[in-house]
């Protein structure tokens, strides 16, 4: 099967027909990946912005939708010829052991799911099944765009009806938190980014107020021209830029909460007026948004098929898998939202 390998931290991925095991242990799912969505983390994998990789060569991706090809023995969730979300976070079922694939006589490191690949071994707890009238994309969409955008509103930042909310940086991620923060009839909902028109397309899932932070010397005085000297009850970062986490802790009010969703370099530091942290200020380090996958993916479907969920429409650009590289280019760039891998066809 075809492959995007991780060879090498800050270098392109390799295509190239790997093996799969010759058997699948207790608790395996066998999938074939349909497509899957590119998130942030992969391109901070690439980069390193962790530290150094331990695990190379390996394979990447933790978001897709996929058709249950074959099940190892203990696996009682799904069945063969399911349609799954493929997600990162432990939903119910077995947490299996890891795969091994062989690139030629070289062994292919992988987690618990990867997407980036025709096939994937996949732990039973990774995956969720969903009815057949769901589309691939949008069980790519829930694998991990969604279901942590919404948890970082439910469960990180707790909003309630009336709240405050600033937003920094609107991709996938960014935009599922101004549409939960939207359901949950939060106001005002700040979109702050480099791009208009990813603010544009924010506006259109329920942003109220949008700040070009390219365009604006000061982010911070221009939040505070809309909120007063308060401040927010919630500031969300997903950028992982240590001056964008600074600037959110800041406009953050003495009793808000700040959420940091995006990872800074390893080699980068932030600093922090702490005092406030003694009283009633918040600052969390989201992982995942805390979702739990069997339970939180079922409800959101309820959400789709009821039509208060926009999801397709976050997806702007679409690649084959052997263009994933070109994908990765695209993103770096911020002039596209979210790319789609198509991996293999229906």
């Amino acid at each position: 099967m075809k492959a995007a390998i991780l060879v090498g931290q800050k270098k392109h991925l390799i295509l190239d027909e790997i093996q799969l095991p010759s058997k699948l242990d207790y608790g395996q799912v066998l999938v074939r990946v349909i497509c899957s969505g590119i998130c942030g983390s992969q391109i901070g994998e690439v980069d390193g912005v962790k530290g150094p990789d331990k695990f190379l060569p390996h394979l990447l991706g933790h978001e897709g939708g996929g058709i249950v090809e074959k099940v190892g023995k203990g696996v009682s969730r799904v069945k063969k010829n399911d349609r799954v979300v493929m997600h990162w976070r432990k939903g119910f079922g077995i947490e299996s052991a890891t795969p091994n694939y062989k690139w030629g006589k070289t062994n292919i490191n992988a987690g618990w799911i990867t997407t980036f690949n025709e096939y994937a071994v996949v732990s039973e707890n990774r995956i969720t099944p969903i009815p057949e009238e769901i589309d691939f994309e949008t069980a790519a969409l829930l694998g991990c765009a969604v279901t942590t955008g919404f948890g970082v509103i439910n469960n990180d930042a707790k909003l309630k009806i009336g709240e405050s909310i600033v937003i920094f940086g609107v991709g996938s991620v960014g935009m599922n938190e101004i549409q939960g923060a939207s359901l949950v009839s939060a106001y005002p909902i700040i979109a702050v980014d480099l791009y208009d028109h990813k603010l544009e397309q924010a506006k259109k899932f329920g942003a109220t107020h949008v700040i070009n932070a390219a365009k604006e010397v000061n982010v911070a005085a221009e939040i505070f021209k809309i909120m007063g000297k308060n401040g927010v009850d919630v500031a969300i970062d997903n950028t992982g830029n240590t001056s964008v986490i600074e600037i959110a802790y800041e406009i953050t009010s003495t009793t808000g909460r700040t959420i940091l969703v995006g990872v800074p370099d390893i080699q980068k530091k932030t600093s922090l007026y702490t005092l406030p942290l003694h009283f009633d200020k918040k600052l969390v380090g989201s992982h995942g948004g805390g979702c739990l996958p069997s339970v939180d993916i079922p409800n959101y479907l309820k959400l789709i098929q009821s039509s208060k969920l926009k999801l397709k429409n976050m997806i702007t650009h679409h690649f084959s898998l052997s263009n994933i590289n070109q994908a990765f280019e695209e993103m770096r760039t911020g002039h596209v939202g979210k790319c789609m891998i198509v991996v293999t066809n229906v």
